[in-house]
């Protein structure tokens, strides 16, 4: 349902934790091929790892195609809240990706579903396919 604030729905929840779980054992499968079993156990660089790659690998998708490899395997996409039918620029994917490793911002949120990082970057995460009523 569309807010008063937003002309669009944004997306549940269940589904931005599903996307996210998505791309973090995306992110988690690479670090096991680059790494072998070496991986676990090495003390908190690799978690370190894990998160550079999530960054990275989520604002380059992003930036080109509108969503992370999660987002768009549950059906999900970023877009600036300004009208643009644009990705985001490299530079905001970036810092909204990060801004979502910091855990407090996605936790800040707005009635309309925007956490910090979103209001932050002009952005709002929704579902690919738009639900349409069809009840009259």
């Amino acid at each position: 349902m569309p807010t008063r604030d937003l002309p669009f729905e944004t997306a549940s929840w269940a589904r931005r934790i599903l996307a996210l779980l998505v791309d973090y054992a995306a992110c988690w499968g690479v670090m096991l091929l680059i790494y072998g079993g070496d991986w676990f156990g090495s003390g908190t660089l690799p978690s370190v790892y894990l998160n550079l790659l999530f960054i990275a690998e989520s604002a380059l998708l992003m930036a080109l195609s509108g969503g992370s490899f999660g987002q768009l395997a549950t059906r999900l996409r970023v877009i600036r809240i300004d009208g643009s039918a644009r990705p985001l620029t490299f530079l905001t994917a970036l810092l909204r990706q990060f801004l979502i490793c910091l855990v407090i911002p996605p936790l800040v949120f707005r009635p309309d579903g925007r956490g910090l990082h979103d209001l932050i970057c002009g952005s709002a995460t929704v579902p690919l396919i738009p639900r349409t009523d069809t009840a009259s």
